[in-house]
């Protein structure tokens, strides 16, 4: 019984690793610029963050795409949701595959995002 408790808990160690690990985009996320004040936007700071932490996994870090999410970067985005609203409500509500992120993240973290992928991606 001893024996089978510890097969089941590193099975479970082994799953959570492999989790983490799948969890990391393969690209990295570009870094943000500069403005005009010579530092970076700190609202594209915290969606670059939320982007790593969030979106990241399904759509790679560049926002390339992956099998899990679509691409977003290069505009992708604006051309799918022209108006940034409908991009947040379903950031905000999930839709098909894409989870609902409403409860994780606060209006202006997803407003930060939906910035960093159309501005920085």
């Amino acid at each position: 019984m001893a024996r089978g408790k510890a097969i089941a808990h590193w099975l479970a160690a082994l799953a959570l690793l492999l989790a983490i690990a799948a969890g990391c985009g393969s690209a990295s996320s570009p870094e943000v610029g500069p403005g005009p004040d010579g530092t970076p936007d700190p609202a594209l700071v915290a969606g670059r963050s939320v982007y790593i932490d969030r979106c990241s996994s399904c759509h790679d870090g560049d926002g390339s795409g992956t099998g899990n999410g679509p691409r977003l970067n290069r505009g992708r985005l604006v051309e799918a949701y022209p108006d940034l609203a409908d991009a947040a409500a379903v950031v905000a509500e999930g839709r098909d595959r894409m989870p609902a992120f409403g409860g994780l993240l606060s209006a202006g973290e997803i407003d930060a995002v939906l910035r960093y992928i159309n501005e920085v991606l």
